[in-house]
């Protein structure tokens, strides 16, 4: 019998597998045959501190270290643009995103395809920094497999509570653990469900994505990421192409995402309107569900119902960033430690709260 069963192979189950390798023997379990097949391999993976909720960003400021000792950070900035009328929009996003203002002309020098007739003013700082998704995942996988296993392709049938832990039934046999790690991503509840507990009501958002020929044939590589106020799209450069996003946020079921054609091309036509170099193609599309729990932090810990039951849920669009200081603030309350988080950050992470 394994000390801890994680169901889940993404970001949430590989990083709380590496933490949790350090208590106990761990089994990772993951329905589909690769890890960070769903929403954690379709990220745009940006390290941006301020981003998320007050919870997130102390775990984002916990986490950097982490990131930098791994190397797993490389630089990439950050750049709000405001179309003409949305001066007090582009004011209010600045102020949240920590940015300082910039003149057209210097947001052109950042991206020159920029419509100066279009916009109204920029915001930047270059302390955004892009995330090896990749080698952030398999170095959780390899920690993970320090004290434990990975098996993929193991699809969950049925869990069952048993008087020493639980019994999970899958595609690839049975297992059985005296905890059970819910980090299923968008199919928490499902899990929560199928195991008898109580779920927390996540809510799976969809996220689009497009990839471009690079605009005018232009090197982007030294590209900011680029948002427009009020966020409804953004673009980032991506392996000589650009990615642009709707920033749509469709609530939806549990499923393998695509993206919708219609949202994907309002997206494109809105990034359009504030650019001088019009889409002329897309090289592929997909879509991702981030998902979130009713308050939009994070669920760590044990249920309320039952504390062999540890949810690590609601990762959200911060789950690469975060991970580090939320995977170990799972293992130090699994363990009992202290965690470094203050006591107001934890509380607000407690899954408990859902009880």
């Amino acid at each position: 019998m394994d000390d801890f069963l994680i169901i889940g192979g993404g970001v949430a189950g590989t990083s709380a597998g590496a933490r949790l390798a350090k208590l106990g023997q761990v089994r990772l379990l993951e329905a589909e045959d690769a890890l960070a097949y769903h929403a954690s391999g379709r990220s745009a993976a940006l390290f941006e501190e301020s981003y998320g909720t007050p919870a997130v960003v102390a775990m984002n400021h916990a986490s950097r270290r982490y990131h930098e000792d791994a190397g797993y950070l490389t630089p990439r900035g950050l750049m709000v643009v405001g179309a003409k009328g949305q001066d007090a929009q582009l004011v209010d996003d600045l102020n949240k995103m920590k940015l300082d203002a910039i003149s057209v002309d210097e947001a052109r020098a950042f991206m020159p395809i920029l419509n100066p007739d279009a916009l109204c003013g920029a915001g930047y700082h270059s302390d955004a920094l892009d995330i090896d998704t990749d080698r952030l995942v398999q170095g959780y996988a390899g920690d993970l497999r320090t004290n434990g296993a990975i098996v993929t392709g193991a699809k969950v049938t049925a869990i069952t509570k048993k008087s020493n832990g639980w019994q999970v039934e899958t595609a690839k046999g049975v297992f059985q653990g005296r905890h059970l790690v819910n980090a299923a991503g968008a199919w928490v509840d499902d899990v929560a469900t199928m195991a008898g507990v109580v779920p927390i009501g996540i809510r799976p958002l969809r996220r689009s994505m497009a990839r471009i020929p690079a605009p005018g044939g232009l090197d982007v590589s030294g590209w900011p990421m680029v948002l427009n106020a009020g966020e409804t799209w953004y673009a980032k450069p991506d392996a000589g192409a650009l990615i642009v996003s709707p920033a749509d946020a469709e609530l939806t079921t549990p499923h393998d995402a695509w993206a919708d054609d219609m949202v994907l091309a309002e997206g494109l036509a809105r990034y359009e309107e504030m650019v001088t170099e019009p889409v002329t193609r897309v090289i592929s599309n997909w879509a991702g569900l981030r998902s979130f729990t009713p308050d939009g932090n994070l669920a760590i810990g044990p249920a309320a119902d039952d504390p062999s039951f540890i949810w690590f849920a609601g990762q959200g669009g911060y789950g690469m960033q975060s991970s580090p200081a939320a995977s170990q603030l799972l293992a130090d309350i699994v363990g009992g430690t202290p965690s470094e988080l203050d006591a107001k950050t934890v509380a607000s992470l407690a899954a408990a709260r859902f009880g």
